[in-house]
């Protein structure tokens, strides 16, 4: 199949499958033309790669995983999911740092609305 008919198979945009091609995740053949021409396998693939874009992972780290897929083994599993666990653990970070920063800016909110009690009670006099 080309490259439109597998974008909307997969519901993405034609850009996207190009841009997995680039990043390693996709392969195509090419017709004498140039055109690139995809197997029916490859519509599935762009599905899961956009479950683990996701999931929050980056191009870099799908690549790392996508060894998993295209050659089952018991050490392949194991470092993906090592490398799973790794990205857990720093979107937990990123997430606590997320709240500390709501609770920082929750704390000012709360300043200013006094602030601006104070502001309102002091001109009324």
């Amino acid at each position: 199949m080309r490259i439109g008919e597998l974008a909307s198979r997969a519901n993405v945009s034609v850009r996207s499958v190009r841009y997995y091609e680039e990043q390693g995740l996709l392969t195509s053949t090419r017709s004498p033309s140039g055109q690139r021409h995809y197997t029916d396998g490859e519509a599935e693939r762009v599905t899961f790669i956009q479950r683990l874009y996701a999931a929050g992972l980056s191009s870099r780290t799908i690549a790392e995983l996508l060894p998993c897929v295209d050659t089952p083994s018991e050490e392949n599993s194991d470092a993906a999911l090592e490398r799973m666990a790794l990205e857990r653990e720093r979107l937990s970070t990123h997430i606590a740092d997320l709240v500390r920063t709501r609770a920082t800016l929750d704390a000012l909110m709360a300043t200013a609305r006094a602030h601006r009690e104070n502001v309102g009670t002091t001109t009324a006099g």
